[in-house]
């Protein structure tokens, strides 16, 4: 009989069970489609020199003076600026200690010989913070190199000690140091992860009163929720210097402002330039010391705080639902009765309990709850801003779980995804059972939305209900078919990822890794990293004849395949495989009568150093079954790129009994 051409669905479906899904595509990893048809995902190397310290979320990139394209980095520990493969730590300083404060602050021991105590009286760090020391010398055995300019975790913090590791191992037990030390520690860290609970009580041990409700050892009644340090970035273009400087803000806490400095100057300089306080900066007025996100709005270039500290007389408080702005003339006066000309002001939202996230779009900045989106526009006059409610009945799984393309806004919600291009609509899913019912809720502030515009892709990165952290992908592909289609892949090979930039100011999509803290291009050749990359499809299960009553012998595999962007001096190779079976419910048969295995190799011509289009290549199986699925997978070799066409199956029916 003729031979059967294998032409499947594009995109990936997990909603309906293996059966009845014939003609698509049932399991994916790190493939994607391109007009129809899978392929290898593009690869990725490291674009950093050195990694960098804590979890990083935030990426932002921007052009801060001619000749120059910095890229921000937001970790729980730092804050960093990428130019040229370099990372550079900006990251504020909290306090600095000099002598006599710090003299002969070191003390060495031999019990454990690579930790030194540090005592500086109300240092104020907690564990997990960063602090660096200059001027030491050498102390029991430990040399001045080990001590100074070196990036120093805080351990076993008290409040006049704490502990380091050293690099060098002491020889003797001593305090010293000398006398012109200078500590400088950095802002406090925060949290790699969510942490919740009910905590324990204050009050003493045993609490108060003969039944006592509180106290340390009883459990508190109150919930306590530690979230993931976010950070938010934003650019100011300053007049008087030329320069695009950086703004940011820790969710929650205040903005700091780092003015553009191409030689970063920053600590153990002297003369550094680390980020500050905006709040400290001349002529700053009413600034508030907490926020939950900052931005500039796209259509007045005024500076927004989305959730912030009130305005006004007396001890302000944190309002989760508070909008308020700078004046437009001037970014620091954040004032409206500072003068007859200040437009600082504020409003607050009307629906929701806390803002999570606010995007800038064309004219407005849409805000998210955890219930709805608004729009919040310019208008000018006495109001400046106004907000109009656009959808009460949405959803938004985490802060950083939205992103905007072209002027149309994707996100996760928390059993659904979403888009917005003037109105709201829910996306049509193929994989929502998939990825919403193994999903990790405690950690929904790690989830992040990316958008990866060369292949007209959103991703979405999140923890499956078993990983505290990010393990897990799905792709939206907006440009595959009148609805899109959905494929999903897990983060092994090294493709856990934390944050993401698809800048059109930089060739590549840039990621951060979780596994190892580099930045990272995509798109970039063939591997993961310096590794090969394991790449595959399978098909849903598939009648060998119309209605599945017949058994089919198949004997041929004639396979479609295009090794385009292989790398040169490869010979590129892909393993097709063939899942028989006789029933939906029935196992895969692994080999034939014989002992045949089903698995088969496919590689480019034999010598051939240019790439071809066409194979003549067959392989002889002897498989006989009712229904069958179909796999291509790459992995083990590096330099192998693939796109699969429509491979071919020749068989013959084989009667109707088993």
């Amino acid at each position: 009989m003729p031979l059967t051409k294998l032409v499947f669905k594009p995109g990936v479906n997990r909603d309906q069970t293996n059966y009845a899904g014939e003609g698509g595509w049932w399991e994916s990893n790190k493939i994607r489609f391109l007009s129809g048809f899978p392929q290898k995902l593009g690869g990725w190397a490291k674009a950093s020199l050195s990694p960098y310290l804590g979890v990083c979320r935030s990426l932002f990139n921007w052009l801060p003076a001619a000749g120059y394209n910095f890229l921000a980095l937001g970790t729980s520990s730092k804050i960093y600026v990428e130019s040229g493969t370099a990372l550079h730590d900006i990251t504020p300083i909290r306090t600095t200690f000099t002598t006599p404060t710090t003299d002969n602050c070191f003390t060495t021991n031999l019990t454990f010989p690579t930790t030194v105590t540090v005592t500086i009286n109300a240092h104020g760090a907690n564990n997990g913070d960063y602090v660096v020391f200059i001027g030491s010398t050498a102390v029991g055995g430990v040399p001045a190199a080990s001590l100074n300019d070196v990036q120093f975790l805080v351990s076993n913090a008290t409040a006049n000690t704490f502990t380091i590791t050293v690099d060098t191992a002491a020889t003797s037990v001593a305090t010293g140091g000398g006398a012109g030390i200078t500590a400088y520690f950095y802002i406090h860290s925060g949290l790699d992860t969510s942490a919740s609970g009910v905590g324990w009580g204050a009050p003493p041990w045993g609490g108060f009163g003969t039944t006592p409700t509180t106290g340390w050892g009883i459990p508190s009644a109150t919930p306590v929720s530690a979230p993931v340090r976010l950070i938010y970035f934003a650019s100011r273009y300053d007049v008087t210097t030329d320069k695009t400087d950086l703004l940011f803000n820790i969710r929650s806490g205040p903005i700091y402002y780092w003015v553009t400095d191409t030689s970063f100057t920053v600590v153990p300089s002297a003369g550094y330039n680390n980020a500050v306080l905006m709040s400290s900066k001349v002529g700053a007025n009413s600034v508030p010391d907490q926020v939950g996100q900052i931005l500039y709005d796209p259509q007045s270039g005024i500076l927004m705080a989305f959730g912030a500290t009130t305005y006004g007389g007396g001890v302000t408080t944190y309002d989760p639902l508070l909008v308020r702005w700078a004046s437009q003339s001037d970014y620091l006066d954040w004032n409206p009765a500072s003068s007859e000309l200040s437009t600082a002001g504020f409003l607050k939202l009307q629906t929701g309990s806390t803002i999570l996230r606010a995007i800038p779009n064309l004219d407005e900045t849409l805000v998210f709850t955890e219930r709805s989106i608004s729009s919040v526009k310019f208008i000018g006059g006495t109001d400046v801003f106004n907000q109009t409610l656009i959808s009460s009945s949405i959803s938004l799984i985490g802060p950083n779980a939205v992103t905007a393309r072209n002027n149309v806004l994707y996100w996760m919600g928390t059993d659904k995804f979403f888009a917005y291009n003037g109105r709201v609509e829910t996306l049509p899913c193929t994989l929502r059972q998939h990825v919403f019912e193994n999903i990790n809720w405690t950690q929904s502030e790690q989830f992040f939305a990316a958008s990866n515009e060369r292949f007209f892709e959103i991703w979405w990165f999140y923890c499956s209900a078993n990983s505290p952290t990010i393990d897990k992908y799905v792709i939206y592909n907006h440009s595959e078919g009148p609805e899109g289609v959905w494929y999903y892949g897990d983060c092994t090979n090294g493709m856990v990822r934390t944050a993401w930039s698809d800048s059109p100011l930089r060739q590549y999509p840039q990621g951060v890794s979780g596994d190892d803290n580099y930045l990272y291009n995509h798109e970039y050749g063939t591997d993961a990293g310096e590794l090969p990359m394991t790449s595959y499809i399978i098909s849903n299960n598939f009648d060998l004849e119309p209605d599945g009553d017949k058994f089919m012998l198949v004997r041929r595999l004639i396979p479609d395949v295009s090794f385009t962007g292989s790398a040169s001096g490869t010979t590129p190779s892909v393993d097709f495989t063939l899942y028989p079976r006789n029933f939906p419910g029935a196992a895969y048969m692994t080999s034939n009568e014989e002992g045949q295995d089903f698995s088969r190799t496919v590689t480019q011509s034999s010598g051939s150093t240019v790439t071809v289009e066409q194979y003549t290549n067959q392989v002889f199986v002897r498989a006989r079954a009712r229904q069958m699925g179909i796999s291509i997978e790459s992995s083990g070799v590096l330099g192998v790129n693939w796109q699969l066409g429509a491979p071919r199956l020749d068989m013959r029916e084989d009667g109707k009994r088993g």
